[in-house]
């Protein structure tokens, strides 16, 4: 099977497991991740658990909840489609007219098909949620509402992956598994950085890794109340994967900061990869990099997405589907760019040549006297492997990261890996990571 097939078939197995930010639902997706990755960790707060300025709120579990017409139709039932129940809603058994009814009912006039995702996590409310043309057509003077839903003490769960490197500096990468149903803000997310999380876990590795599925916001809170003063120590990047499944357009939000590593990185990434991608300010933030970039938490993390959230029609509806807006494609792309950026932060060390002047390239099968064209790049820029050679070579003083040679000399970080490879090999470079790990990035 192609590999954006496989990543498009994941990401349709946890579209169909029901979850808010606690309870069963967490737990399937979580133990759905870790069938692939044996060594996720599941770990669990409690209920009432403080972080910070936050509490855990009790697991929420819905029976059923449906609205029924005079005739004792279900025009409204919650087995149907999730995304007909506010998240969280409290338990309702009344008759109510349809004025009454109209003041808890949510749908969009603009996108008349869609039925709106609308949460109340921390404020006791009801509602529905249904299409703007299903909304017309309620004509009856009274309708039956039933909510059967409690809530107990229970758990917020998430999951931890951890893997070493030859140094404790770190990559931090996470996603968010609590929302229902929806393809490009819910379920590319954990799909890419599971598939990412294997694909790291097969590789030798310099750094270490901190890789998380959280529920949104308070799970972020949460991660950081338990282990921020590690993080802050050893995580050096960090990027925060959500909205990576469409194939639309590409698209960065930065850290607060806006010149660390991982903006610098995700910004060269993606202007190799698709020059019309969008880049977004600080102001624009509306996911998990809220948290991790916060005043007092200050880790450099950036989110490198395709159509990021609220910002394409179908953000919070049922219209974000694998019918209409994400597919095996889009999904491949937000897979490869993100796998870019973790590759360029794993080889953007600092290369230092070993010979005082140019050395005499033609000894190591460099350079044929007979070939016109060896000093073109002299004159003009080309992209032949040999130019490039010549001009990594001439910035390889240790004081320039691989990352900035490849600004300067114009070309994708990853056409100098294997250039690299054949200096290292001729014993023309060493390589140096002394600035890295002095957080000096």
């Amino acid at each position: 099977m192609k590999f954006e097939n496989q990543l498009l078939n994941f990401a349709k197995k946890t579209s169909k497991i029901y979850r808010s930010i606690t309870g069963k639902g967490v737990r399937d997706v979580l133990k759905l991740i870790k069938r692939d990755i044996p060594n996720l960790k599941i770990k669990s707060v409690p209920s009432g658990f403080k972080a910070f300025d936050w509490i855990v709120p009790n697991e929420w579990h819905v029976e059923e909840a449906y609205i029924l017409n005079k005739k004792g139709e279900k025009v409204i039932d919650f087995k149907k489609n999730n995304l007909h129940l506010v998240s969280y809603s409290t338990s309702v058994n009344k008759i109510l007219s349809l004025k009454d009814l109209n003041k808890n009912l949510f749908s969009i006039n603009k996108l008349p098909t869609a039925i709106p995702y609308v949460t109340s996590y921390y404020k006791k409310s009801w509602g529905f949620c249904l299409s703007h043309n299903q909304r017309k057509k309620l004509k009856d003077k009274s309708y039956k509402v039933k909510i059967k839903s409690n809530f107990i003490k229970g758990f917020l769960n998430y999951g931890e992956v951890y893997l070493p490197g030859k140094t404790k500096k770190e990559i931090f990468i996470s996603t968010y598994i609590c929302h229902p149903v929806m393809a490009n803000n819910e379920s590319s997310g954990p799909t890419i950085t599971k598939f990412l999380t294997e694909w790291i876990q097969s590789k030798k590795r310099f750094y270490s890794y901190r890789i998380i599925f959280i529920p949104e916001t308070i799970g972020s809170i949460v991660y950081l109340k338990k282990n921020l003063k590690i993080m802050k120590k050893n995580i050096i990047a960090g990027f925060n994967i959500n909205c990576v499944g469409d194939n639309r357009s590409y698209s960065y939000l930065p850290s607060r900061n806006g010149n660390s590593i991982s903006d610098k990185i995700a910004k060269h990434v993606l202007k190799w990869n698709n020059k019309k991608f969008i880049e977004y300010t600080w102001n624009e933030r509306g996911s998990d990099e809220r948290q991790y970039c916060s005043p007092g938490v200050d880790l450099p993390v950036v989110s490198l997405m395709r159509s990021k959230y609220g910002e394409y029609p179908e953000y919070h509806t049922s219209l974000d589907n694998f019918d209409r807006v994400v597919n095996a494609k889009g999904l491949l792309g937000g897979f490869k760019i993100n796998k870019r950026a973790v590759e360029a932060i794993e080889n953007n060390f600092y290369p230092v040549c070993k010979i005082p002047c140019e050395p005499k390239l033609s000894k190591y099968n460099l350079y044929n006297p007979q070939n016109k064209n060896n000093y073109a790049h002299l004159h003009k820029f080309k992209s032949s492997l040999t130019d490039s050679l010549y001009n990594v070579l001439s910035h390889c003083d240790g004081k320039n990261s691989l990352l900035e040679i490849s600004e300067k000399i114009l070309i994708p970080i990853w056409e100098t890996y294997p250039i690299i490879e054949k200096l290292k090999n001729l014993n023309l470079i060493k390589i140096s990571f002394k600035k890295l790990l002095k957080n000096d990035i």
